[in-house]
């Protein structure tokens, strides 16, 4: 743990959900706090779990841990202080404007970009407010802001009086419409991340690829933006126990061939390896523990909880999908669950049963899409969806209609609300409608869907233009067709891939809800990864295959219509025959 060597006042952790920056803030604080030190630990995770990890009742308040003195704990609800924060920026417009475009800002203030600004909104006020925290050594943050929600608290546009008077529909910019007063805090509260003397950055990742593809992102994103006093943790490294494992051997292998791969934003960082526990890491005794040399962390489950043989495998599902004959299949989910493998594995397993199927994907890496377009097979047409060219596109497009009317101050304006992260989420939304266009005459697979944020934020703003009239670009044939088609069950089968674990499926039954207030039902949930189907022997994977159960019977309980499990597999599944492979009920066997 070499953050805690020569630790800064501020310690900020980030990383994907699932990774363990929780964990690791915690036991930073815990660690810190018994050197003597007064700490405050807040968190504004939505899926946060201090109470757990801590086994304190935690609010909203500096909340004392009393089995360890000077550490205080303090859990921000982000739904309450997004909520808040709609009211904030609604209120004054009711009555006032008409329902329809009040309904439209509700929507457009309801997604993750609120969520993140109303978070940021907090983490200001304490970093603001030296009196809220004059009284600790050491304020450590729970999931820091993302170089997305900086990017948009930094671009001069969010604090004129632009937005009041755009015309272009564009609505990434408008949680930020009213915020002018705030301006002087936000431009504080960046400047203190920015500050190496007093700020640290934790990038928390795990030793896979995908996870490690995203720290860098951050990374790269936070530079950017002055942050540099960056650190990383990789949490989870496996060193098999029980040599006789055919699956702990190939773990600890790959584990070590992705870190010897590591990105070049992440090789110069500051680096604590963290071994992979055996269970769940709760309480202050095994927080003490976490990056020191005792022995792993272990579980209490017992093994007996974690057999079952009968979960259904990825080809229970291939049937029910090959129905329809056409139509569009979405693979969903966070980063880093297995979506694109999934999306892959069953375009193939179509392709097999004779259908034409178009494989597309917005993945940026879409190691698997170069895989299948080099060995190709019949029926079956792979592309990617390129984010960097669509974005390009459809901003020409809009400088050329919206713009075309604006003087050259007007214009700036524009093209720098065009500058703004969520320009490509609009841009990649458009060739998605086209692609899910193309399942009236054959099977669309499509992975990286929009959430059912996205598509709420779409027909609250058709609402609303037709409502007052302000729409200055022609919408296409695809995109007004493309709710309809997304809610219609017999067209769009929506997959929901998650892991067997508590962030990640927390964050999935999230999904889930967005879809179910757009109207669209998932089709079924996907658990990847799991290693309940498998007969493991190392005493670590025994252990955490114990841990799977609870998880995968809320899915299969509680969630999920139809639930299919992937086992965890030797190698990644990457070209035609290991995609084939994981629709064949042999893997459930091997």
């Amino acid at each position: 743990m070499k953050h805690l060597k020569h630790p800064t006042r501020i310690l900020f952790f980030t990383g994907k959900g699932g990774v363990g920056k929780t964990t690791m803030a915690c036991a930073t604080a815990v660690q810190l706090a018994d050197q003597g030190k007064r700490v405050l630990l807040v968190s504004t995770d939505p899926a946060s779990n201090l109470h757990d990890v801590l086994a304190t009742q935690i609010g909203n308040e500096p909340t004392p841990i009393d089995s360890v003195p000077g550490l205080f704990a303090m859990n921000i609800d982000p739904a309450e202080s997004a909520r808040a924060y709609r009211e904030r920026m609604i209120g004054p417009y009711r009555g006032v404007l008409p329902e329809a475009a009040v309904a439209s800002m509700e929507e457009q203030l309801s997604g993750s970009c609120t969520l993140e600004i109303a978070a940021f909104d907090e983490f200001s006020r304490l970093l603001g407010d030296e009196a809220s925290t004059t009284d600790f050594d050491h304020v450590i943050f729970d999931t820091a802001p993302t170089g997305h929600t900086l990017r948009l608290l930094t671009l001069p546009s969010a604090w004129s009086g632009f937005m009041e008077t755009n015309t272009t529909g564009t609505s990434c910019l408008g949680p930020l419409a009213g915020l002018q007063d705030q301006q002087k805090l936000y431009q504080q509260s960046v400047a203190t991340l920015s500050d190496e003397k007093s700020t640290t950055l934790v990038l928390v990742t795990r030793p896979d690829a995908s996870a490690l593809k995203e720290a860098a992102r951050t990374s790269r994103d936070l530079r950017q933006l002055g942050v540099d006093n960056q650190q990383l943790i990789v949490n989870g490294l496996f060193v098999a126990t029980d040599k006789s494992d055919p699956l702990a051997l190939t773990m600890e292998t790959r584990f070590a061939r992705v870190l010897n791969d590591m990105p070049d934003e992440l090789a110069d960082l500051p680096r604590s390896d963290v071994p992979l526990t055996a269970g769940n890491v709760l309480g202050i005794e095994l927080l003490r523990m976490i990056g020191s040399d005792q022995t792993a962390v272990t579980s209490t489950i017992e093994e007996s909880q974690a057999v079952d043989s009968t979960l259904p495998g990825l080809e229970s599902l291939l049937d029910d999908l090959e129905a329809p004959g056409h139509g569009v299949i979405l693979s969903m989910g966070k980063g880093g669950v297995g979506k694109t493998t999934v999306a892959a594995s069953i375009a193939v397993a179509l392709a097999d049963r004779g259908h034409e199927v178009h494989l597309s994907t917005t993945d940026p890496a879409a190691h698997v899409m170069a895989t299948l377009a080099a060995e190709s097979m019949p029926h079956l047409t792979v592309s990617r969806i390129d984010p960097v060219q669509e974005t390009a596109d459809y901003t020409a497009e809009v400088m050329q209609t919206a713009g075309a009317g604006l003087d050259d101050a007007g214009r700036a304006l524009l093209e720098e609300d065009l500058r703004s992260p969520c320009t490509e989420e609009i841009a990649v939304f458009r060739a998605f409608a086209q692609a899910v266009a193309e399942g009236t005459d054959r099977f669309v697979v499509l992975d990286t869907a929009p959430t059912g944020h996205t598509i709420l934020l779409l027909d609250s703003a058709l609402a609303y233009h037709r409502e007052v009239s302000r729409q200055s670009m022609e919408m296409s044939e695809s995109v007004q067709n493309l709710l309809p088609r997304l809610r219609d069950p017999e067209f769009t089968r929506v997959l929901v891939v998650t892991l067997p674990e508590a962030t990640p499926v927390h964050e999935a039954t999230q999904l889930q809800t967005d879809l179910r207030r757009a109207e669209i039902e998932p089709f079924a949930w996907i658990i990847n990864q799991s290693l309940t189907p498998l007969a493991v022997t190392d005493p670590v994977l025994k252990q955490r295959r114990a841990g799977e159960w609870p998880f995968i019977s809320e899915v299969r309980d509680v969630q999920s219509q139809r639930l299919a499990v992937i086992p965890m597999l030797t190698e990644p599944p990457v070209g035609i025959d290991l995609l084939r492979d994981m629709t064949s009920s042999l893997i459930s066997e091997s």
